[in-house]
């Protein structure tokens, strides 16, 4: 039997070279070279993966780049890698190549002649269905907009993490992660689905729709290697005694199973949770990290952390797309991705890999695109992890916080000091401190002595010296209602234990200001 074909999608592709292969460059130095030396094989697999509807046909490929543009100190090297030797490439994979010269000193051409570009194919007689934008550029997003006006679909490539009003106008967006899983042969899929719960399904009794691809293929039960795949889940399924790993289920079916398991996209399927669906367990359910039999098995804890979020950890999560990990577990996945940096050549897609598989080892919950957001995030704060050497922990800390930071400011989130206190502490993993009515820190750290009301009727400062006049509440989750300066010391202050994370009994202390 055939699964039925999916017309494809007639398609017109827009890059600008500059700015997508900058933005590469800062996170994977290597992927960056390969995005460019061979973008034959990437645009081929991107027709039909991280698709909006049906397999993509590409009837307009152009490639925007400045013949003069260069990046400095690629990786290791410290000579400058021009732009203009990657011409012949992406003319040998069937792109049009537009020159787009510098007009001033940080500006070249190419977003204005896309956008020309692009509306004039809007009246062209032939239809495109899906333009496909490859920048990071927020220029863009009136482009969107009329696109999209135009019933047209519309995918973004970014090499960074954009703004929100633009990606927001677009039907996807394929980040820099997804990206260079496609230029070094990897199925980007398999990125999402772990980090996109899988809605809880009941019981599992037919296979799900047939494979999206605009191929016709042969039924995947029909292939020996899908029988392998069905006795191997078959039996580890019927013989464990809980939930099952999916990262770890996933991670020994590739390895006993081999190169077929990409090649094929998990048999004609495309992601790995449909092709489980395809067996038809029995009484099976499915959840973000685990497969289980519903009446053997009990159901895995889900752990909501969205309730332990502090208010602005909760906003730049929501609005930036910080991953929305517990605060115990940050400084684990700043250690882990240090040790990673230190033994390894760096590789992205190998360090969401193997950063995700050690940190299971440690029964730590920590999506590969969660990863990849903080390997970006720390990369553009000016801590990237192909830096030799490799950035301690703390760097990395250090360098996602500032550009977080960075970016919360300049899409005006309206986070006030106390606010980036919060998140940078909850970052961090470290406590704030409890004070019982002043903040009163050694005289060489403070001035002042700050009192402090909060909701909860309990007074808490930052324990770092630099941010000594800047308090905010821990224990309500919520920013400081009222702050006001005083003078003279308030009064003793009990000094909060970071490793118990109790309060000692009050001690007298002597405050800059006044007298305890």
């Amino acid at each position: 039997m055939l699964n039925q074909a999916v017309p494809d999608v007639r398609a017109a592709l827009y890059l600008d070279f500059d700015n997508v292969f900058s933005g590469l460059a800062k996170v994977d130095p290597e992927a960056a070279l390969t995005f460019a030396r061979s973008p034959g094989a990437w645009i081929q697999r991107l027709a039909t993966s991280l698709v909006v509807k049906g397999a993509r046909r590409w009837l307009v490929l152009r490639c925007y780049m400045n013949p003069a543009g260069y990046v400095p100190n690629l990786g290791a090297s410290s000579e400058r890698v021009y732009f203009s030797k990657f011409r012949q490439g992406f003319t040998q994979a069937g792109f049009e190549i537009i020159d787009c010269p510098r007009l001033t000193q940080t500006k070249n051409a190419a977003d204005i002649r896309m956008v020309v570009d692009a509306v004039d194919a809007l009246a062209s007689s032939t239809r495109y269905d899906e333009f496909v934008i490859a920048s990071a550029d927020a220029d863009m997003t009136p482009l969107l907009v009329r696109l999209r006006a135009d019933d047209r679909r519309t995918t973004i490539i970014s090499p960074s993490d954009a703004a929100d009003a633009f990606t927001s106008v677009a039907d996807r967006l394929i980040a820099a992660d997804q990206l260079l899983a496609l230029v070094q042969g990897e199925q980007p899929e398999d990125l999402l689905e772990e980090e996109e719960p899988i809605a809880e399904l009941p019981t599992v009794s037919s296979a799900l729709e047939a494979p999206l691809s605009g191929e016709n293929v042969t039924a995947a039960n029909a292939d020996d290697s899908y029988s392998r795949f069905a006795d191997m889940v078959w039996d580890i399924y019927q013989t464990e005694t809980g939930p099952v790993n999916l990262a770890s289920l996933s991670s020994s079916l590739r390895t006993e199973i081999g190169e077929i398991v990409n090649s094929s996209r998990w048999f004609g399927y495309r992601s790995f949770s449909k092709a489980l669906a395809s067996l038809a367990l029995p009484n099976a359910h499915l959840s973000t990290y685990y497969l289980w039999d519903a009446t053997r098995h009990e159901q895995p804890q889900t752990e909501d952390v969205e309730d332990d979020l502090p208010e602005p950890v909760q906003r730049v999560a929501s609005l930036l797309g910080m991953p929305r990990l517990p605060q115990d577990t940050w400084p684990t996945v700043f250690r882990a991705l240090a040790e990673y940096a230190a033994n390894n050549h760096f590789n992205l897609t190998d360090a969401t890999r193997l950063t995700r598989d050690g940190l299971r080892g440690q029964d730590v919950k920590v999506g590969r695109s969660a990863l990849a957001f903080i390997i970006r995030g720390a990369a553009y704060g000016g801590a990237p992890l192909h830096r030799t050497p490799a950035p301690s922990p703390q760097e990395i800390t250090e360098a996602f916080i500032a550009n977080l930071i960075d970016r919360a400011r300049s899409a005006d989130l309206g986070l006030s000091e106390q606010d980036e206190i919060v998140l940078s502490h909850w970052i961090e993993g470290a406590p704030l401190q409890l004070v019982a009515e002043c903040t009163t820190h050694q005289s060489n750290l403070s001035r002042r002595c700050l009192v402090v009301d909060c909701p909860a009727g309990r007074m808490y400062a930052d324990r770092r010296a630099e941010h000594a006049e800047r308090p905010s509440c821990g224990a309500c989750r919520t920013t400081v209602v009222r702050t006001t300066l005083s003078d003279r010391c308030a009064g003793p202050m009990p000094v909060a234990d970071p490793g118990a994370g109790r309060a000692q009994p009050p001690r007298t202390t002597r405050c800059g200001a006044g007298s305890a």
